[in-house]
């Protein structure tokens, strides 16, 4: 079984920016195939933000392109999310989530919150 950790997030006022880690540890096998970030505010769906897949292809949601970057550091077993200029708008809680190669099972995190201030 694989657990992920995330930390990172806390209060930053807007135009700042955050760096989140998501650690992955136990059955990873040969790694990470497959890495999301998402996130949820209160009262609102769970936003798929950006993915990796196991070549190392990234895609990021419109609304914060040019602003988030996510990468992976395979010897560490580490998911990033580089957040740059954020926006009180984007204050939520924010998720890891992962598949393993050889596995076809996802695996969450708990998530860490993200506040950004006016």
């Amino acid at each position: 079984q694989v657990q992920l950790v995330e930390s990172g997030g806390g209060l930053v006022q807007a135009g700042g920016s955050l760096r989140l880690s998501c650690a992955a540890s136990g059955s990873i096998g040969s790694g990470n195939a497959m890495g999301w970030w998402y996130r949820q505010a209160p009262g609102k769906q769970r936003e798929l933000v950006a993915t990796i897949n196991s070549r190392g292809i990234t895609t990021t949601a419109d609304s914060v392109k040019g602003r988030f970057a996510i990468s992976r550091n395979t010897a560490k077993n580490t998911l990033y999310l580089q957040m740059n200029r954020l926006k009180p708008e984007e204050t939520a809680m924010y998720y890891c989530a992962a598949r393993m190669t050889g596995d076809d099972v996802d695996y969450w995190g708990k998530g860490t919150q993200v506040t950004v201030s006016s």
